[in-house]
């Protein structure tokens, strides 16, 4: 569900922004509203998993989001859609915590564990893959109304098969929650955020703009004092210095802001300029999200063979040349000469999801799986709701469609780079099974 709603609104949001009168910026709104909502509390979900047992926190993330989705579903106009987006990126930030810890939980044996990882991988690659075919045939013919209304019977499955096959979690109540550094991630995040949507409205230089930056920049400073003079800090500045952990984070960052980016500015420009409908969109993105099926299989298979850093570079570089491949095919580039470049962005993403998924959770000490998860998480969905809002800007702001497009790719490209120097140096050669 949680990856679902992710693909399935970049098709869906042309639609919604026809039928419900919404601007540009309120098109990223309902795309953003989700991603910075659930990027700023999922250290919030993963320290009340620690705290109140994993698979409880869980369970009440899935109701929260499947409740949220019927309110998005029934939503009158934009607001009140946003407010639905809103309400379901907690649910999200509930979830996605709890779903790691309780597989470590299930799977103390690290090549096992590997493969469950690549497991866990692969149902986000069917999401992935199902969202933008899902979300055109939904549009196309019962209406945008039932992108949400497919979470309701999901949602009930899903309580139903974990209250029966999942074991309790263990609880340390002793551990209390930071709430200080829970605003100040959720301020940074929608500061951030809210500044790169609405650069494309006001502009750069406009004073709310950089002083939205700005802002943001102070919520994290006093994100990092609140956590080195707290007791019991939220995310203990201990776990970053581990190289894998914290590498591994900003790697998370890195990938989900080329790919998510791509995968929006893609669907804008397929409906916007080529005039495909959201059906033939999610059709015309499936080489790329398919991809993300198929790697993830795979690399839960190598991963223990080979280690996490073969992974991660290899796939990091192939996504970095396929986007690259589509700047440097211009401005209005046929179709054909696009489902190289995302077949490669997909198939590599996806090995970078899961050998970094590996480094992050197999460096997180005894009790900490839950904060771990909601760490490697976190960046995750920040590097998701910046490459949407900066890719929004960019089309808004460039000369034409093409060129923003354009610019949006090598943007990414570059993330991806960035990322495999990084993983280089941060990413374990040796393989988990060792």
């Amino acid at each position: 569900m949680v990856i679902l709603d992710v693909t399935i609104i970049n098709v869906a949001v042309p639609v919604i922004g026809r039928e419900l009168s919404a601007s540009l910026t309120e098109i990223q709104w309902i795309t953003d509203g989700y991603t910075l909502v659930f990027a700023g509390l999922l250290l919030t979900g993963g320290a009340l998993g620690d705290r109140l047992g994993n698979r409880r926190v869980f369970c009440t993330g899935v109701t929260v989001f499947a409740a949220a989705s019927l309110v998005c579903a029934l939503a009158p106009d934009t607001p009140a859609l946003v407010a639905g987006r809103f309400v379901e990126g907690l649910g999200a930030a509930l979830i996605v915590p709890g779903s790691l810890a309780l597989l470590q939980q299930a799977y103390p044996d690290p090549a096992v564990r590997s493969r469950a990882f690549g497991l866990w991988g692969s149902v986000a690659g069917v999401a992935a893959s199902a969202g933008p075919l899902l979300g055109g045939l939904l549009v196309s013919t019962t209406g945008w109304r039932w992108v949400f209304l497919i979470n309701l019977p999901v949602g009930v499955a899903c309580l139903v098969l974990t209250l029966r096959h999942v074991d309790r979690s263990p609880r340390l109540p002793s551990r209390p929650l930071d709430w200080p550094a829970q605003c100040a991630v959720v301020a940074a995040v929608a500061l951030l955020t809210g500044a790169l949507n609405e650069a494309g409205r006001l502009g750069w230089s406009s004073p709310a703009v950089l002083a939205g930056f700005a802002l943001a920049g102070l919520a994290v400073a006093g994100f990092a004092l609140r956590e080195r003079l707290a007791r019991s800090p939220v995310l203990p500045l201990g776990l970053l210095r581990s190289r894998a952990m914290s590498g591994g984070a900003v790697i998370g960052l890195l990938f989900n802001f080329g790919f998510y980016g791509m995968v929006f500015t893609a669907s804008l420009d397929f409906q916007h300029q080529r005039g495909y409908s959201a059906l033939v969109t999610g059709v015309a993105l499936f080489p790329a999200v398919a991809m993300t099926m198929f790697a993830s299989a795979l690399s839960g298979r190598l991963a223990h063979r080979t280690g996490d850093r073969p992974l991660v570079v290899g796939g990091l570089l192939l996504a970095a040349a396929g986007l690259a491949g589509w700047a440097a095919a211009g401005t209005e580039p046929p179709y054909p000469a696009l489902v190289l470049p995302m077949m490669a962005a997909g198939f590599g993403t996806s090995f970078a999801l899961t050998g970094s998924t590996g480094t992050v959770m197999g460096s997180a000490p005894a009790g900490y799986a839950g904060t771990a998860s909601a760490l490697f998480n976190t960046t995750r969905q920040v590097g998701s709701a910046v490459g949407v809002a900066l890719g929004g800007t960019l089309l808004a702001t460039a000369v034409d469609y093409g060129s923003g497009v354009r610019v949006s790719m090598a943007v990414g490209a570059a993330a991806y780079l960035a990322a495999a120097g990084l993983a280089r140096l941060c990413v374990p050669a040796r393989p988990r099974s060792a």
